[in-house]
């Protein structure tokens, strides 16, 4: 089942039944931890900030006891630990080791709630299960990360219908497995760092899940020949000079490693498979990141492809210096690195970096729907059921021509609001925006007949015949009205604001 054994100085998961027992029975889950530490104190725990946790945990209640040995590193003593959890088997396990008179935790345990209420438990490295975005400054290059932004985006995008294969490729500390493990058959887990391996395992342990496949080494080399119905990845995407921590940096050159492992994806898919990472890209002078990045979709694979936030070369460098430590250190050596990152975008022309997501869905079609987009505004999570209806919507629209689009029906989307924008006082509005309250919450601007267009979409009559409709009422030549129409009701299909019936 696994390549890889177990890391000394890790916990086995031999108890780990035992301590999942414990751990529910002192309700140390996502909702107990805010009912004894209040929103305040919790919402500081996630930004790194222990203090407010240590003061509301000072009691000697089985919570505050769980809480101070797995979240916040204390010690605790001999008398409060039997009372909270089995002693014995934490210490004959690893999960628990002297200290003076009482025991400390050996690894991180952070409460998670899942989808559909489940009280879930992501382990880490020591001083990573609480902040893990705000990375590991001062540990080893081979730390293990708890969950962080990154991982609840990436589980929030990822398509859940049921499949018999999943592939979390760079797993982690196994967020992405436990997910998985939910709709898929076989999952298969890859780090190439065995302590992350080690770490997952114990994730699925202790969060009562089923195991998974554990296989060690990079990208795709674990599993050669494999194909899946599922991939995720939140890979060490940083564009950084050199490879210093194996959780961020790839080890390649600028975004090579993002490249390779979406041009590489497509062999890996199954007819109708879907891949999705989270990946960093360069901006580089004389280039349009969207067509760089279309550059990079293999063959056979519809793309969705959303840019969610550009950072300048300088910005970009502070946030890693700072998630390494760098800025806590020597101000000479600090500069110095500094200098390496600057010199190594301006090799490259990099002007900036773009993060955000990517979505391959396996399609063999001979002309790719590849949407490329930046779209930095709020969206409401989880996404995974609009990702799976936006490939959905290429489909239909791929399979029409102008003809078959206006002789379809269409209903308007049930989340879909209009509003009229004009100066005060003006008989009609200056244009119309249609507006989404679910999933990406766009909004479009259509002129007044789009407007009425759609607002008339009930699913009873044709497009055709309702522009005919419309044209009468506007006294307008309704062939022109035709032919001018299709382009934008495939906007308003492709982006979800109309349905075909």
């Amino acid at each position: 089942m696994s390549t890889t054994s177990v890391i000394p100085g890790l916990p086995s998961p031999a108890s780990a039944p035992l301590l999942r027992e414990a751990l529910l029975a002192g309700a140390f889950t996502a909702d107990g931890l805010l009912e004894l530490l209040g929103a305040p104190a919790y919402a500081a725990l996630a930004r790194g900030e222990t203090v407010p946790a240590l003061r509301a945990t000072r009691g000697d209640g089985v919570l505050e006891t769980l809480v101070r040995l797995f979240l916040l590193q204390r010690s605790v003593s001999a008398e409060r630990a039997p009372a909270a959890l089995p002693v014995a088997a934490g210490l004959e396990d690893g999960w628990l080791v002297p200290d003076g008179d009482g025991v400390r935790a050996t690894v991180d345990v952070r409460p998670y709630a899942g989808p559909e209420g489940q009280d879930w438990f992501v382990v880490s490295d020591l001083g990573c299960a609480v902040g893990g975005a705000g990375g590991a400054g001062g540990q080893g290059e081979g730390v293990v990360l708890g969950v962080g932004g990154a991982s609840t985006t990436l589980a929030g995008i990822t398509v859940r219908t049921p499949v018999a294969s999943a592939l979390d490729l760079g797993t982690g500390s196994g967020i992405q497995a436990l997910y998985a493990t939910r709709h898929a058959t076989r999952v298969t887990a890859t780090d190439l760092n065995p302590r992350a391996l080690a770490f997952t395992r114990l994730t699925l342990a202790l969060s009562g899940a089923p195991e998974a496949e554990l296989r060690e080494g990079s990208l795709f080399e674990p599993v050669d020949g494999r194909t899946y119905d599922l991939i995720v990845s939140n890979p060490p995407f940083v564009i950084s000079p050199g490879a210093r921590l194996t959780y961020r940096d790839g080890g390649m050159s600028g975004d090579d490693l993002c490249r390779t492992l979406v041009q590489r994806a497509g062999d890996r898919l199954n007819d109708g498979g879907y891949a999705q990472f989270l990946a960093n890209w360069q901006h580089i002078e004389g280039e349009e990141w969207q067509e760089r990045l279309r550059s990079w979709v293999p063959r056979g694979c519809d793309a969705w492809i959303v840019q969610r936030e550009v950072q300048d070369v300088t910005q970009y460098a502070e946030l890693w210096l700072r998630d390494s430590g760098d800025h806590r250190g020597d101000p000479e050596r600090y500069a110095r690195r500094y200098e390496e990152w600057l010199d190594e975008f301006e090799t490259r022309g990099t002007k900036a970096i773009g993060f955000g997501w990517i979505t391959l869905r396996k399609s063999g079609a001979e002309q790719p729907s590849i949407v490329a987009e930046e779209w930095p505004h709020p969206v409401e999570q989880p996404l995974g059921d609009a990702v799976r209806a936006h490939f959905d919507r290429q489909d239909y629209l791929r399979g029409r021509d102008d003809a078959a689009l206006l002789a379809d029906r269409f209903t308007l989307a049930a989340e879909v609001t209009q509003e009229q924008v004009g100066r005060p006082g003006e008989e009609h509005p200056e244009h119309v925006v249609l507006r989404q309250h679910r999933g990406m919450r766009r909004a479009t601007e259509v002129d007044t007949v789009g407007g009425g267009f759609a607002g008339a979409c009930d699913g009873t009559l044709s497009a055709g015949r309702l522009l005919d409709a419309i044209a009468q009422l506007i006294d307008e030549d309704p062939v022109l009205l035709r032919d001018r129409t299709p382009q934008v009701l495939r906007r308003l299909v492709g982006e979800g604001f109309l349905e075909p019936v």
